[in-house]
């Protein structure tokens, strides 16, 4: 799990539109704390120290405590708004935290012994079909990430998430099938030469059967 840190926060009595422009033109984020049986509580932010969490890695899977006007809350960043055209935080949600509380995550996978797999020596190229695994679990056991081993994998070969080590306590929200979180996919050069082989092989057992052909009927002519 990674490691928690602390942000300082402001209560704010005034919501909407305007003020929330007004926040942000003073350096500073609207959010909003919710969850465990309390009321949604409205605060603000530094936009610095926040923005420096999102692009830090392991924002939305990492606790935190707010200390909201000295009283300190543990949470977990569930969203956050980005402005589409100047990428600025807009607005975070964070949910409170409590030890009986589980969530639904989304945990990144981290591949290792790329230079183990037969398959990438050949060329292959790594296709991630999964760039993190969504899974339920305690908001106090999330994994860092999940990680998966590329050695022996040829050509063709699959990484599954049944070949992912997961903690007891952590589950897939999907379960009814052995999804698929990446493959070695072999480059285009080397489909074409394969497939030239291939046709190769099927044009000489043609032509071996077209002699054998001739040959049974020269035989039964004399």
């Amino acid at each position: 799990m990674s490691n928690s840190y602390e942000l300082v926060a402001e209560a704010r009595e005034r919501v909407g539109k305007g003020s929330a422009r007004e926040l942000r033109r003073n350096g500073k984020i609207p959010a909003v704390i919710y969850g465990g049986k309390e009321p949604p509580v409205s605060i603000a932010l530094p936009y610095k120290d926040v923005t420096l969490k999102i692009h830090s890695g392991g924002f939305l899977t990492t606790i935190a405590t707010i200390d909201v006007d000295g009283k300190k809350v543990r949470v977990l960043p569930k969203d956050y708004q980005l402005d589409p055209v100047r990428d600025f935080t807009m607005h975070v949600d964070f949910l409170r935290i409590s030890k009986d509380t589980v969530v639904t995550v989304e945990v990144p996978v981290q591949f290792i012994n790329e230079e183990e797999s037969p398959g990438i020596k050949r060329g292959g190229v790594l296709n991630v079909v999964r760039h993190a695994v969504e899974v339920i679990c305690p908001a106090d056991s999330i994994p860092e990430n999940f990680v998966a081993d590329l050695t022996g994998l040829d050509l063709g070969d699959g990484i599954h998430i049944s070949k992912i080590t997961l903690p007891e306590d952590v589950e897939p929200t999907i379960t009814d099938r052995d999804f698929t979180i990446a493959t070695i996919a072999a480059p285009a050069g080397l489909k074409s030469e394969e497939q030239e082989e291939a046709e190769g092989a099927e044009e000489e057992a043609a032509d071996a059967e077209g002699a054998e052909a001739e040959t049974e009927e020269g035989d039964g002519e004399e």
